[in-house]
């Protein structure tokens, strides 16, 4: 092996500080994922997050630039996450698959409410860039639908319009169920696994290319 190879090797020390500068970074963000699900983005100061972490505020400046550069990355990997959950169901017949990503959504959304909240509406105020990760990851979900019902990700408009439909209307009951739980968490599945299927079926009458999937036994 030769010096430029060793130098690039997992085990020097370039490649260690990698590791565990990415560490340090990952710890950052989970514990501003705790600090703004519990208090708004205006009242933590930067001296606040610094202390609440136990680092110096400078470490926070060299990650992350400012408060808003952290508080972004806390939503890029929050939605991560959500995306995540949600699309771990490619090895399931489409049907349960369907299920099993509307559920892991809606269990994303129970647990992580603040996270939640932010993605969904915007963030802090009308947040430009919070809004592009918002339909980032609609686009995303949107995409695992597709490829449970069609196998497909490429959707014509009015297949696309449609289901961006659908998506808002989860978004809404999701809203409303983490804000009053007063329905268990399979009943809202199972309301909007059927307003999926309802929307499916409405979008093969306009576009024959784009079957709805069996119905599910009664």
């Amino acid at each position: 092996m030769n010096k430029s190879q060793q130098r690039g090797a997992s085990g020097s020390p370039a490649a260690r500080g990698t590791v565990r500068s990415q560490a340090r970074r990952a710890e950052l963000i989970a514990t501003g994922r705790k600090l703004f699900a519990d208090t708004s983005y205006d009242a933590l100061s930067m001296d606040d997050i610094a202390r609440q972490a136990g680092v110096a505020k400078g470490l926070i400046y060299y990650y992350f630039t400012n408060k808003r550069g952290y508080y972004l990355a806390i939503i890029e990997d929050a939605v991560a996450e959500l995306v995540e959950r949600a699309g771990a169901t490619h090895d399931l017949p489409p049907v349960e698959r369907v299920q099993r990503t509307v559920d892991g959504y809606l269990r994303y959304a129970q647990h992580h409410q603040a996270a939640y909240r932010t993605i969904v509406t915007g963030g802090v105020g009308f947040d430009a860039e919070v809004m592009a990760i918002r339909d980032t990851v609609r686009a995303r979900l949107l995409g695992t639908i597709a490829l449970a019902a069609w196998g497909r990700t490429d959707l014509p408009p009015l297949a696309r319009t449609a289901l961006t439909g659908w998506l808002s209307s989860v978004e809404g009951v999701t809203l409303d169920w983490i804000g009053e739980p007063e329905l268990p968490r399979e009943t809202v599945v199972a309301l909007l696994v059927r307003g999926l299927g309802a929307t499916l079926r409405l979008i093969e009458e306009f576009e024959p290319a784009c079957p709805a999937p069996p119905r599910p036994p009664a």
